[in-house]
């Protein structure tokens, strides 16, 4: 009897990891199981890829503006009332974009789906914080990495598969049972006593102080950096060194598969050592990494380009579990769904910034109007240039790092 009584806490705690780690796999997945399609997408629906684009950036866009306000309303509503209500937007999101009868229908649906997206993220993320130990926190926040870059990972696989068997609607039609399974566990798994307290939410201006600023500078500085070998790699790969598209792609996988078995062992590393010393390292990687991809691609081809992101990826999960442990560890309760949203929003805003300013630093480094048309010289010259200036950027990251600040954790 004693000892059912004791497995019954870590059953309990097991059944709300599940439950949070599936509600940031959603978020995740729908970001990037909608790529894959849009080939389809235009064929279906006889337009041009300019307007099938907007299916992917409806998503992101509204998540971007919605997750600061999903975490203030589960600041002063309840994390647990406003998750249950992201996963039925999400649902209900879902089944709009799988049954939607034309393009634009689909683009409205998929806004919808990144609003609900913003509260599974930023809840998630929230209510680790909530239910996570001390002394477990940082195991916590590399398993929400984990599961982030599982999503992104899975999506394109899982999408394409999908298309093959049941067409474009069927990336839509298998994200309404996940989400209804998350809402049964959410219900049933997540505790109501975390969301008793009637406090009122702080304002933001009141929540950012100096140190959560830099956290989110840095979060921004990294998110750019990581971007920024998401849009460089594949013209690098495909146009500089020749490789066919499967080729690429598998390459290409490289960084999330590392990401997936290294976020865990992160958030281990965190809870050991503290988020100052592992925030540092994982910076310390992270310009390694970028300034390996500034030189070791050109001198040995594809060899160079994998054992940079083998040192880069391990660091920006290092980062990542310590940024989001340091930023969350001594925030007050009423005010942790608004943090994890300014987290969420300066990740998104570093995303925005590495695909569009990096991606024209290397256009810039590239000197052609037209990538397709550019000689290998070319691309590598820009491949070169843009990851000195990431480089440069993790560089004046650990530089800002160092400030001193009032409150910033060091366990």
């Amino acid at each position: 009897m004693e000892q059912v009584k004791s497995l019954a806490p870590v059953q309990v705690h097991s059944g709300i990891t599940v439950t949070l780690a599936l509600s940031m796999l959603l978020a995740s997945l729908g970001t990037s199981i909608a790529n894959i399609a849009l080939p389809t997408l235009a064929k279906a629906f006889s337009a041009p890829f300019v307007q099938v684009q907007a299916v992917v950036i409806a998503y992101l866009a509204a998540l971007t503006i919605s997750v600061v306000i999903a975490g203030r309303l589960g600041d002063s509503r309840g994390l647990k009332p406003m998750l249950l209500v992201g996963l039925a937007v999400f649902a209900i999101a879902s089944l709009l974009c799988a049954a939607a009868p034309n393009l634009w229908c689909l683009v409205g649906a998929r806004a919808l789906q990144g609003i609900g997206a913003a509260f599974l993220m930023t809840l998630a993320m929230a209510l680790t914080r909530q239910t996570a130990s001390k002394a477990r926190m940082g195991r916590a926040m590399g398993l929400l990495g984990t599961v982030s870059a599982l999503g992104t990972a899975l999506g394109p696989s899982l999408g394409g598969l999908l298309i093959a068997v049941s067409g474009w609607r069927g990336v839509f039609w298998v994200q309404f049972p996940l989400a209804g399974i998350a809402f049964i566990l959410a219900f049933i798994k997540l505790p109501d006593n975390y969301d008793k307290k009637t406090t009122s939410a702080l304002s933001i201006w009141s929540v950012l102080n100096r140190s959560l600023a830099l956290n989110l500078l840095l979060n921004l500085l990294v998110a750019a950096v990581m971007m920024t070998t998401l849009v460089v790699g594949p013209f690098y790969l495909g146009l500089g060194l020749g490789l066919k598209t499967t080729e690429v792609g598998f390459i290409m996988a490289i960084g999330p598969l590392i990401s997936i078995f290294s976020g865990v062992p992160s958030g281990r590393v965190v809870d050991i050592f503290g988020s100052s010393r592992v925030l540092a390292l994982g910076l310390t990687l992270l310009a390694v990494g970028a300034y390996l991809l500034a030189f070791l691609p050109n001198m040995i081809g594809i060899a160079g380009y994998v054992l940079s992101i083998v040192v880069l990826t391990p660091g920006y999960q290092l980062f990542q579990a310590a940024n989001n442990t340091a930023a969350l560890a001594d925030v007050q309760e009423n005010s942790r769904g608004t943090v994890s949203g300014l987290l969420s929003l300066s990740r998104n805003v570093g995303l925005v910034i590495g695909a569009s300013a990096m991606g024209s630093v290397f256009s810039f480094g590239v000197g052609a109007e037209e990538l397709a048309h550019a000689s290998d010289s070319a691309i590598a010259s820009g491949m070169h240039l843009t990851f000195l200036l990431a480089g440069g950027m993790m560089l004046s990251a650990i530089l800002i790092a160092r400030l001193p600040v009032g409150g910033r954790v060091s366990r």
